[in-house]
C-alpha cells in the first residue's frame, strides 16, 4: 500500500512529494509549502472544469451516435449534416481572419525546417541519443543504410563502399554548396588565407564557393583548418578536415567526415510512447526530464562487452572569417509532450479520494522542472529565448484548447513567469479539432508554437466518431482517401493563413521505416 500524505486538500504519493521537495525545488529557490498550496489551488479550481469538458465530449458523442443510427441507409446532404453538427456544438462558427502573435520562439521552431524526433521520456539512453542527434555523420548515414541501393554486406569495413560514400556525399555538396567552375570531388586542399577560404584543384589553382555567405565559420587547430562550417536553409554543415584520417583511399582534401545539422528538435514523450501508470512511473519520467533540463542526465550500459556512459553533448564555438566567435548548439531543442485532458492519475488524489487529471499534474510539474533551464547562465540552454514548450495531444475543439491556454497562464502566475512563457503545440489529431482548426489556433494565438497532423490518431478518431454510420475503408485504402489528403492540406493552409510562418512550426509526416532510407529519399 502506497503512503499518501494529506497536503493542502490533496492526497499526494510520498515518493512524488519527496522527489519534488528534495530534487526539484531546492535549486530554483521555491518554498515547498508555497508550491504545494498553489498547486492545490490550481487543481481544485481547474479539475472540475477539466471534468466538465470530458462530460461535454460524451454528450456530443452520444448525440452523434443517436443521429448516425437514425440515418443508416439514408442519403444525407452536406448542408443537413453541417446543420446538425453546429446544433450540437461539434462545429463552431469561424471568426474573422487573424494572425498569431507568439513571441520569443526559438529558431529551431520559427526559422529552421528540419527533422523532429519523438522519444519516450522514461528511457534515458534513448532520450540522450535523440537530444544528441542535433548533429549526424552523412558518411555514417549513407554507409550504414540502403541509400546506395543495398545495406553493407558485412560488419567488416568495405573500402569500395567507403569510396562510393565519399563520392555520393561530395555530389550532395555540389547541390547545396556549389563551387565556381569546379566540383567537390576535384578539391585536393581547403585552406584559410587572408580571411578567405580557398578550395584548391591543384597546387596553384584554387576556386571559391559560389555564395560566400554560406561560409559561417571555421575551427582551427595550430592555425590549420580542421572544420569548415557552411549553412543552407538555416541548417549547418560541418566539413571535417583531418590529415591523419583516411576512409577507403585517402581523401585528397583530407575530408574525414561531413556532419549535418540533423534532428533540430525532439519531443520528449510522456504520452503515447510510454506507459506511466503509477507514481513511480511518473517520477521516472519527471526525473529524466529534470536531468535533461539541468544538463546532468546520464546513462550507462554495456555494448559489445564494453561499458559505455552517455551524457549530453556540449555546445561548441566556431570562429567567423572576421574573427568573431559564435556558439553552435549541440542539442536538439527539447519539447515535452504531456498527456491530454482525458487521463487521470493515482499519484495525487482529491480529498474525497478521486484521481486528479494527469494532464494537470504534467503541466505544472514539467513546467516547474523547466525552470532549471530558464535559470541557467546562457550556456548549453535548451531555450535561448527563455520559453518552455509543451505539446498537448488529443484536444477536442477550441474550447479545450482555450482551457489549456488558461491552465498554462495559471502555471505562469504560480511560477512567476512572464505571460506566454509556456508555448503550446496543438496536435491536430482529433476530428473536432481538425474541423475547427482555425478557432483552435485562435484560442491560443499568443502561445501556439506548432500544429501537426497524425494519420493514425486522426483515423482512429474518425472511426470512433462515426462508427455507427456504417463500415469504414481498410487502413491501406484510408491513406489514399480524399478526406485524409484534404485533412493534411487544410492543416497547412490554415496554419499559413493564421501567420504561423516565422512564429510556429507546421509538423508534417512521420517516416516509420528507418530501414528504407532509399525509399524515403
Amino acid at each position: 500500500m502506497r503512503q499518501m500524505l494529506s497536503i493542502y486538500e490533496l492526497k499526494i504519493d510520498k515518493h512524488l512529494y519527496d522527489f519534488i521537495n528534495f530534487e526539484v525545488l531546492p535549486d530554483i529557490n521555491i518554498d515547498k509549502d508555497i508550491f504545494w498550496k498553489k498547486f492545490s489551488n490550481i487543481i481544485n479550481e481547474l479539475n472540475p472544469v477539466n471534468q466538465n469538458l470530458l462530460i461535454k465530449r460524451k454528450e456530443i458523442q452520444s448525440s452523434l451516435n443517436d443521429w448516425y443510427k437514425k440515418k443508416i441507409g439514408i442519403t444525407v446532404s452536406k448542408n443537413e449534416y453541417e446543420e446538425f453538427l453546429y446544433k450540437i456544438g461539434y462545429l463552431v462558427k469561424e471568426g474573422n481572419n487573424f494572425e498569431v502573435d507568439t513571441d520569443n520562439v526559438d529558431n529551431e521552431i520559427s526559422n529552421i525546417s528540419g527533422p523532429q524526433l519523438v522519444v519516450p521520456i522514461t528511457n534515458a539512453r534513448y532520450a540522450l541519443n535523440a537530444v544528441n542527434a542535433r548533429w549526424g555523420s552523412l558518411y555514417d548515414a549513407i554507409y550504414g543504410t540502403d541509400i546506395l541501393g543495398e545495406l553493407p554486406n558485412s560488419p567488416e569495413y568495405d573500402h569500395k563502399r567507403g569510396e562510393e560514400v565519399i563520392t555520393y556525399s561530395k555530389k550532395h555538396l555540389d547541390k547545396i554548396a556549389p563551387l565556381i567552375n569546379a566540383n567537390w570531388n576535384e578539391i585536393i586542399k581547403i585552406s584559410v588565407e587572408n580571411n578567405e577560404v580557398k578550395f584548391y584543384t591543384n597546387d596553384e589553382k584554387f576556386t571559391n564557393i559560389e555564395d560566400k555567405n554560406q561560409i559561417v565559420g571555421i575551427i582551427l587547430h595550430q592555425e590549420e583548418l580542421r572544420e569548415l562550417i557552411i549553412v543552407k536553409n538555416n541548417l549547418h554543415i560541418r566539413i571535417v578536415i583531418d590529415p591523419n584520417h583516411t576512409i577507403g583511399k585517402a581523401d585528397p582534401a583530407n575530408i574525414s567526415d561531413i556532419i549535418l545539422e540533423s534532428a533540430i528538435s525532439t519531443i520528449l514523450d510522456c504520452e503515447d510512447s510510454v506507459a506511466t501508470v503509477d507514481a513511480d512511473d511518473k517520477i521516472l519520467a519527471y526525473r529524466n526530464w529534470l536531468g535533461l533540463m539541468k544538463g546532468t542526465l546520464e546513462s550507462e550500459f554495456e555494448k559489445n562487452d564494453k561499458k559505455i556512459k552517455r551524457t549530453l553533448n556540449k555546445d561548441f564555438k566556431i570562429t567567423t572569417l572576421q574573427g568573431k566567435q559564435r556558439i553552435l548548439k549541440s542539442r536538439s531543442l527539447m519539447l515535452i509532450r504531456n498527456v491530454g485532458h482525458l487521463m487521470t492519475t493515482s499519484a495525487i488524489l482529491l480529498e474525497n479520494g478521486d484521481e486528479i487529471g494527469e494532464g494537470l499534474m504534467d503541466g505544472v510539474i514539467t513546467s516547474l522542472i523547466a525552470l532549471h533551464d530558464l535559470n541557467k547562465k546562457k550556456e548549453n540552454n535548451n531555450s535561448i529565448k527563455g520559453s518552455i514548450y509543451i505539446v498537448k495531444p488529443k484536444m477536442h475543439g477550441p474550447e479545450e484548447v482555450s482551457f489549456t491556454n488558461h491552465f498554462f497562464s495559471k502555471i505562469e502566475e504560480m511560477l512567476n513567469l512572464p505571460i506566454n512563457t509556456i508555448k503550446v503545440g496543438i496536435m491536430d489529431e482529433e476530428r473536432r479539432t481538425s474541423v475547427n482548426l482555425k478557432e483552435c489556433i485562435r484560442a491560443a494565438k499568443s502561445r501556439v508554437a506548432f500544429i501537426n497532423t497524425g494519420f493514425l490518431d486522426r483515423t482512429g478518431d474518425e472511426i470512433h466518431t462515426s462508427m455507427h454510420f456504417g463500415p469504414f475503408l481498410p487502413k491501406g485504402d484510408m491513406k489514399k482517401s480524399k478526406w485524409i489528403k484534404a485533412y493534411e492540406k487544410r492543416n497547412v493552409e490554415i496554419g499559413l493563413s493564421c501567420g504561423l510562418q516565422g512564429r510556429a512550426q507546421i509538423g508534417k509526416g512521420m517516416w516509420a521505416m528507418p530501414d528504407l532510407m532509399s525509399d524515403m529519399l
